[in-house]
């Protein structure tokens, strides 16, 4: 029997093109099989199986330009230049109510990568490993630098997106023959290896840990080897990539909310400029 995949990259606030595009599949009743997503893509993966489009806007594009999230405020607080707790304490579970229960209890079958610091990997969590406090899904999305290590069950965690950066593996390994990717960068971008001064960043903050700091700093081998990977699979004709067909300025943690909106929507429109890519995908007329 085939089994449909879906797979989410990160992308901080460039996260919003991720957004749209499953607010399309939501309305359009397109629910896969299977979901697997990494940073920003674990957060709003658990809102598509959870179905809410309104949710899917305001962790995308309402909330995004707050002022307590990025920069001087979340650096005097948290001692990082993101404000996660922030984000998850605050906004997430007090102010949304944000709420992945029906996750576990529906048994939803989704992932979500987390980088193991203490056995330098990327392992992967379904819903029935979710806690009440967000925490799993908060540890997801924390990036080096950024954030603080985040622990969990006696076990330090960062962002999944130090070695996946595009989860098709994983997609793959648990038997998605299918699968739609969606990536947060548009045709023709090129990642770059690790300059002088970002090695240099890396080992001074994480002295401990050079598995990590080794695996982060050659993140554009993963990704070019990952991006080669969904090419095979969209040329047999077993995965449709979604991209942005136009450059908005959103960067992984800068954009305002008049350019954030505008992406989400160009995900939206993208989605509906490829539906008959998609449909012809999962079998629909």
């Amino acid at each position: 029997m085939s089994k449909l995949g879906l797979v989410l990259e990160g992308g901080g606030m460039r996260g919003a093109y991720t957004a749209g595009c499953l607010a399309w599949m939501i309305e359009h009743d397109i629910m896969t099989d299977y979901g697997v997503g990494i940073s920003m893509g674990a957060l709003h993966l658990c809102t598509y199986y959870l179905k809410d489009t309104e949710m899917l806007h305001k962790t995308s594009v309402d909330y995004m330009s707050n002022n307590n999230i990025i920069g001087l405020r979340p650096l005097m607080r948290e001692g990082r230049y993101v404000g996660y707790d922030y984000v998850f304490e605050e906004l997430l579970k007090k102010d949304l109510k944000y709420d992945t229960k029906p996750l576990t209890e529906n048994k939803t079958d989704l992932e979500i990568g987390l980088y193991d610091m203490n056995d330098c990997q990327t392992v992967f969590f379904g819903a029935k490993d979710f806690d009440d406090d967000l925490n799993m899904v908060k540890a997801a999305c924390v990036l080096p630098i950024a954030g603080n290590i985040q622990k969990l069950n006696g076990k330090d965690y960062l962002d999944g997106g130090i070695t996946v950066m595009i989860p098709i593996e994983r997609a793959l390994e648990v038997g998605c023959d299918k699968n739609i990717v969606i990536v947060t960068k548009p045709a023709g971008y090129v990642r770059k290896p690790a300059g002088a001064f970002m090695k240099w960043f890396m080992k001074a903050n994480y002295p401990k840990h050079d598995k990590m700091v080794y695996d982060y700093t050659h993140r554009h081998e993963n990704y070019n080897r990952q991006m080669a990977l969904i090419a095979d699979e969209v040329e047999k004709g077993k995965a449709v990539l979604i991209r942005p067909s136009q450059t908005i300025p959103v960067k992984r943690f800068s954009g305002d909310p008049e350019n954030l909106q505008k992406l989400y929507e160009l995900g939206y429109q993208d989605m509906e400029n490829q539906k008959e890519e998609i449909f012809k995908l999962i079998g629909r007329e």
